[in-house]
């Protein structure tokens, strides 16, 4: 009922959750971190492992560890002893098995028997599917590009959406043109900083003796064309992200209108039950023209486009294709930044010349 009426308000951020009610137990269930199939023979075969990262735990890809030395194509044939040859699914031999250590036998062929390894799965893959999805789309640009321009992931406006735009925007300011992919973003708050970075202008620069490199002052500022990339799934500080992008003009946006859901919130009141009511009771409006922004709407691409469900689950991304060949467009009309001059002479000096 507090949901139905919370509806008519039309105000984003308005939630309720209920606290105390019956509820299963959850069980974590064990994952390799790799896609597999049941082979002809009864034993399963890996078809993809993701590769994941070692600098986050979560990342962790439990058959890439060391020593593993486990590859794709290979068969995994039990598991704890058991024989995979009559199990329909590997799954319920991994059942509770999250955070455990348990003993794979793995053959490179499909057959019996095999070599035995410890592991410890995982309980969650989607950080390492999301990771992997990043990577091709970073390979993608750079491929299509020839390495002119860089690309730029933000999940969300929080702690996380901030550290990998710190840690994929700095290695790439020698790019000509930034794509920053703002689709499904989570909110958050911190879009202000990222605006604050790629609003930075280059006023002065820096040179080396014995060195062909320059630097920019400000520090960490990019030259160049810059694309944004939307979906209906951006929201909250994700809205505001595309909305502020486009206030500063700092390039086009492409994809689809926004979520639409700015009005923001706080903590719940305390509930004995636990229930979670939260109520919007912030927002944001234009400083230019002193009209409410973004809410109920969300914010319009300066190119539409939806990617193709059927081409997307294929691999083709229309919306990075479409911002490839703006920012390659775009980067025509780019200046570069002046290179060091040439040594000023005693006569620049207004000195006479050495003879």
């Amino acid at each position: 009922v507090i949901g139905g009426m919370i509806g008519e308000v039309a105000s984003g951020h308005a939630y309720v959750n209920p606290g105390d009610y019956p509820k299963p137990e959850r069980i974590p269930m064990g994952l390799l971190g790799a896609k597999m199939s049941k082979d002809k023979s009864g034993y399963f075969k890996i078809d993809h492992i993701y590769s994941g990262a070692v600098y986050r735990s979560e990342l962790r890809s439990p058959l890439t560890e060391p020593g593993m030395n486990i590859s794709e194509g290979d068969f995994i044939t039990a598991i704890d002893g058991q024989s995979l040859k009559d199990v329909d699914n590997i799954y319920k031999l991994l059942v509770g098995k999250a955070g455990k250590l348990v003993e794979l036998t793995v053959n490179k062929s499909a057959a019996d028997g095999g070599r035995k390894v410890v592991v410890k799965p995982i309980a969650d893959e989607y950080p390492l599917e999301h990771y992997e999805w990043v990577m091709r789309n970073i390979r993608t640009v750079e491929e299509k590009s020839g390495g002119k321009v860089g690309y730029i992931y933000i999940p969300d406006m929080g702690p996380e959406g901030l550290n990998e735009f710190a840690r994929w925007y700095y290695p790439q300011l020698d790019k000509e043109a930034l794509i920053i992919d703002d689709r499904a973003n989570g909110g958050g708050n911190i879009s202000p900083m990222v605006i604050e970075r790629l609003l930075r202008k280059v006023y002065r620069m820096t040179m080396y003796r014995n060195s062909n490199q320059n630097g920019t002052i400000p520090e960490g500022t990019h030259t160049g064309p810059k694309v944004l990339l939307i979906n209906k799934y951006s929201a909250s500080d994700g809205d505001l992200f595309p909305w502020s992008f486009k206030a500063n003009n700092l390039g086009t946006v492409i994809g689809t209108r926004t979520w639409g859901g700015i009005v923001g919130i706080s903590g719940s009141l305390p509930y004995m039950d636990g229930t979670d009511v939260r109520v919007p009771f912030f927002t944001n409006y234009d400083a230019a023209t002193g009209q409410w922004i973004v809410e109920n709407h969300g914010v319009d691409p300066d190119i539409l486009l939806d990617n193709d469900p059927i081409k997307e689950y294929a691999g083709e991304d229309q919306q990075l294709d479409k911002a490839i060949e703006t920012a390659l467009q775009q980067i025509k009309d780019r200046k570069p930044l002046p290179k060091t001059p040439a040594p000023r002479t005693f006569k620049d000096l207004g000195l006479p010349e050495i003879k």
